[in-house]
């Protein structure tokens, strides 16, 4: 038999079971019966209902496998957010996260190489959430977004004080410029997807090509750090001076949780304090990362201070307020007796380490 005959042989068979195949929409006197005893004083039953609807799909034709499709399309649809959300979701809130080898240079800055290894595993590993579109399913995420973006904002923090402060000989000595351009980088909005209507029909740069070239700006500074064509400057004052800022900022942190607690404690329905608590454990663990760095470069320094007992109180402060991961985030009224408020205990924690840095950097003043 040639090709040409067997295809057409294959097209008739095809033909003849769509036109012919069993269950074409009529019923045997038994099933007619079946479903006469299956219906109700109200109507059919639920049984013939349903047995009605598959008979209706099986019957013959280009319509009843549009139908199908249709069917089949709805269930993917159904199917692609909740399962698509369990697969990207993920709070990496590793507190043993160390730099891998290839962001590592010898010597360089430990804290900046911590920095760099972060941003390539939120952007890079974990995929930025943050501004997934509609047909994303991240884009029914709301703790994996705002863990990353705490994250970005303690890295964004420090970028601002390796330019002022730890990257410049002193403060009338030119910045570094893959300093200043990294801490730019990672000032830009984390919920910046490639294509905005409501604001430009053009193109725009994404969060994550943004938060790359950040990267790479860093490592081009360590590298260049290790070859003696930049500076970073070991000394107590900019120590002092970087850690200060770093509770400046948890201030702010402790003033936005306090004033939710304040106007929402014991709401049936809060939406916010889960995006409050989550953005604030993204925060407190990119510092986390950031001063596991700053202990190693400033080595000496805090030797010479005698400052290893309190570092390590600050640093299990720390750990404790990134460490939390309830369930469910409730915001109940501070003096509940059955519903907790994790906002105040994270609240508790943030506020301990950030006395903590201040008492660190009194230390480093004398």
């Amino acid at each position: 038999m040639t090709f040409s005959e067997r295809l057409a042989d294959w097209r008739e068979k095809l033909r003849h079971r769509w036109m012919y195949r069993r269950g074409d929409g009529s019923a045997s006197p038994s099933a007619a019966a079946s479903q006469e005893g299956a219906a109700g004083p109200s109507g059919p039953g639920f049984a013939a209902r349903m047995a009605a609807f598959f008979a209706v799909l099986n019957r013959p034709g280009m319509g009843a496998m549009l139908k199908r499709a249709a069917i089949a399309i709805l269930v993917l649809i159904a199917l692609y957010y909740p399962v698509g959300m369990i697969v990207v979701h993920k709070i990496d809130d590793d507190m043993d996260f160390a730099p891998p080898a290839a962001d590592r240079i010898e010597g360089g800055s430990l804290a900046v190489s911590y920095a760099a290894a972060l941003i390539d595993r939120e952007v890079n590993r974990h995929s930025w959430t943050a501004n997934d579109p509609f047909f994303q399913p991240g884009t029914l995420l709301d703790n994996m977004p705002n863990f990353q973006q705490g994250i970005m904002s303690a890295l964004a923090r420090f970028g601002f004080e390796l330019t002022d402060q730890l990257g410049r000989t002193r403060g009338s000595s030119e910045a570094d410029p893959d300093l200043q351009r990294a801490a730019g980088l990672l000032q830009y909005p984390g919920n910046v997807w490639i294509w905005n209507p409501s604001v430009s029909l053009a193109p725009r740069a994404s969060s994550e090509s943004q938060y790359r070239d950040a990267r790479a700006r860093l490592l081009a500074y360590n590298r260049r750090l290790a070859a003696g064509n930049a500076n970073f400057e070991i000394r107590a004052d900019n120590l002092m001076a970087t850690l200060e800022r770093f509770a400046a900022d948890l201030g702010s942190s402790s003033a936005l949780i306090d004033r939710h607690i304040t106007e929402e404690a014991g709401s049936f329905i809060d939406t916010q304090a889960d995006d409050i608590f989550y953005f604030t454990k993204g925060k407190l663990y990119g510092y986390y990362m950031v001063l596991s760095g700053l202990e190693q470069d400033f080595g000496r320094i805090i030797a010479e201070r005698s400052l290893q007992k309190p570092w390590r109180e600050m640093m299990d402060s720390f750990r404790k307020a990134a460490e939390l991961d309830p369930w469910v985030v409730t915001n109940g009224a501070p003096d509940a007796q059955f519903q907790p408020n994790h906002l105040a205990m994270q609240g508790f924690y943030l506020m301990r380490a950030r006395t903590q840095l201040r008492e660190v950097s009194n230390i480093l003043l004398k």
